[in-house]
């Protein structure tokens, strides 16, 4: 009899702990289970992202808006590679307010200076276009700074074999003895250095 009780209540303690073995164990409460993806790090972009993200806000300065300059420049940390840079600044000048303004486009913030985005420089008079600087228009500014830079290269490449680490640098701007705005790229320095001039509505190489 004794034993009888004892298979019994053995089988029925196996019942009710089958059940909770089972049972898939339950997420703890109020917890996130959604994975955050790491911020991204700021990296250089072409001239053209550059002047369009400035251009749109030139244009509440001044509804005749011309360019007179676009020119790469440097932010610590931020590798400036094939064409690309981490700063660009831009030059616009209105004909008819006789004015240009500097702006400029940042990827990071940089010293009290730079701020990440449009920087906008104060009014400054402007006496209006010489042979040697004229402003040109945005639909005159086809071929991008990497665009520019390939081609520039080829010619480069054999002082740039020859000078590795070197750093480049750009400039676009507009002259009477070209037919259209150019790309001054310069691999080192003026003094030790080589150039390559690009059209920067045809992107040919000028001569």
């Amino acid at each position: 009899m004794n034993k009888r009780i004892l298979l019994s209540a053995t089988a029925m303690l196996g019942a009710l702990l089958l059940p909770g073995c089972s049972e898939p164990p339950k997420p703890a409460a109020n917890v996130d289970t959604q994975k955050t993806e790491p911020a991204k790090a700021p990296e250089a972009i072409s001239a053209r992202s550059a002047f369009f993200e400035v251009y749109k806000t030139a244009r509440s300065w001044a509804t005749d808006l011309l360019a007179l300059s676009v020119a790469s420049g440097e932010i610590p940390n931020i590798e400036n590679k094939d064409g690309k840079a981490g700063l660009w600044t831009v030059v616009f000048v209105s004909p008819s307010l006789r004015q240009a303004r500097t702006f400029t486009w940042a990827v990071a913030d940089s010293g009290a200076d730079i701020r990440k985005g449009a920087n906008v420089g104060n009014a400054l008079d402007w006496a209006g276009a010489t042979p040697a600087s004229m402003p040109f228009a945005a639909t005159e500014f086809t071929v991008d700074s990497d665009a520019a830079y390939k081609t520039g290269l080829e010619k480069a490449e054999a002082w740039v074999k020859a000078h590795p680490g070197e750093k480049v640098s750009f400039r676009l701007g507009n002259a009477s003895k070209y037919a259209a705005p150019v790309w001054y790229i310069m691999w080192g320095s003026q003094k030790n250095g080589f150039a390559a001039l690009v059209n920067a509505t045809t992107g040919v190489v000028v001569k």
